[in-house]
Parts: C-alpha cells; sequence; structure tokens
C-alpha cells in the first residue's frame, strides 16, 4: 500500500522520493503543485554568452532577492504576533 501523497507535504514528499527512486507517483504530486510558468517570475541572465557579467541584470537579481527575504521575514514575524495572540 502507498502513502498518500497528496497529503505530504513538500518536503516528504522530496524525501520520499530520494528513498523510492523507483517510484514516479511522489514526482507528479510534486510537479502538480509546482507554480505554473504563467505565474512565475524570468529574470534576464546575469552574464554575456561569452561570461561577462551584466551589472543591470545583476541588479535586478539582487533587488528581487531583497525583496523576497524582507516577505519571507515579515510573514515570520506575523505569525510569531500571531501565535502570541493565542498564547
Amino acid at each position: 500500500m502507498q502513502p498518500k501523497f497528496e497529503k505530504m507535504t513538500n518536503k516528504e514528499l522530496i524525501q520520499y522520493a530520494l528513498t523510492h527512486r523507483e517510484d514516479l507517483e511522489p514526482l507528479r504530486v510534486l510537479y502538480s503543485r509546482r507554480t505554473p510558468d504563467s505565474e512565475a517570475t524570468f529574470y534576464p541572465p546575469p552574464c554575456t554568452p561569452e561570461g561577462e557579467p551584466i551589472p543591470e541584470n545583476i541588479q535586478i537579481m539582487e533587488t528581487a532577492i531583497r525583496e523576497r527575504i524582507a516577505a519571507i521575514e515579515k510573514k515570520k514575524e506575523s505569525e510569531k504576533e500571531e501565535e502570541n495572540e493565542c498564547s
């Protein structure tokens, strides 16, 4: 009997897939949970095909990374506040 993959977290699915490499079902479930390309954010390449850095593109990605980190930290803070309110 196989586990109920739909009820597993992504982390659990990845761990299961790594230990049961012959089983493709957890990979199908993971793939179905991914963000659709229509909602994904694509960034320009950081370097030219010759390997030269493109400073403008690197700046775009650095800004995006900083914004993402700030959003994650803000979410963690609000979750802590909610926990404190419930206690």
